[in-house]
């Protein structure tokens, strides 16, 4: 928990206390997930994957030295799409480093895929990047395709069972690298009725290890025009009783608000 710090989503002691903003500068995905849309935009939408612009690095620092003479509280810059956020590191690498130069004392969190994580797990570690959640919704070869529709691999597109044990390979070992590199690292877990659901145990013992400080396990919000659109979300008294059985094997996270890639604020707030 020390290592968590104040990081709202890593240390729910700290989420009504310490604020964080969401910098959209990753409008590029390498991975069209069958519950994802992200060219729906609503204000009052609330799901990762939505944002209402990009920003370039120079307008994202400057997003957040607006929002953190505002802010006091403000505690992590987070960078969760509505991309990948390695599908766009180079902004990525960019926005830390103006931070930097900027004089702004603040933590930095990655969420990414993992497709991509072994080939940037030394440069994330370099640029000073504390907390990493790598998204991984099975370690199960056979369930990729029934959650994923298409995978770019470097630039090829393969079929998802082509890439299934490399997106599973490549989400694991990079997990377990950042980990012994001292990164704290969550595993968020999208819980899919009838694909996934009696799967997630074998998930959080397989990320615990590889490194896995925390799992966080989320239910569907049906995104318009996506494949899973019409899909009926796992009920709360079910999604609490998965919770309940995996938190013998890993610490789990009850109070995410599955945030916009703009996000900013107290969590629960917006």
């Amino acid at each position: 928990m020390d290592k968590a710090g104040n990081h709202p989503c890593f240390n729910e002691g700290k989420s009504k206390k310490y604020s964080r903003i969401h910098l959209p500068v990753a409008p590029e995905c390498n991975i069209q997930c069958k519950y994802c849309n992200r060219k729906y935009d609503c204000a009052n939408e609330s799901r990762p994957g939505v944002t209402s612009n990009i920003l370039s690095p120079e307008e994202a620092c400057d997003s957040l030295i607006a929002a953190k003479n505002k802010m006091e509280n403000l505690s992590v810059v987070g960078f969760a799409g509505p991309g990948d956020s390695l599908a766009n590191f180079e902004n990525i690498k960019k926005t830390v480093n103006l931070i930097k130069q900027s004089g702004e004392n603040i933590m930095f969190c990655l969420s990414t895929n993992g497709l991509l994580l072994p080939d940037y797990a030394e440069e994330i570690a370099d640029i000073g990047i504390t907390h990493l959640t790598v998204t991984i919704n099975t370690v199960d070869e056979s369930l990729v395709p029934l959650i994923y529709k298409r995978i770019n691999y470097k630039d090829k597109n393969l079929t998802v069972e082509q890439s299934a044990r490399i997106l599973i390979q490549n989400q694991l070992s990079g997990l377990k690298k950042l980990s012994s590199s001292g990164l704290v690292c969550k595993v968020n877990i999208l819980c899919l009725e009838g694909i996934n659901d009696k799967h997630i145990e074998e998930i959080v013992k397989t990320v615990k290890d590889h490194g896995a400080f925390m799992t966080n396990i989320t239910r569907l919000i049906p995104a318009k025009g996506s494949e899973f659109e019409n899909m009926q979300p796992v009920d709360n008294k079910k999604l609490m009783e998965i919770r309940e059985k995996c938190s013998v094997h890993l610490k789990q996270m009850y109070h995410c608000r599955q945030c916009r890639a703009d996000a900013v604020g107290l969590l629960g707030q917006c």
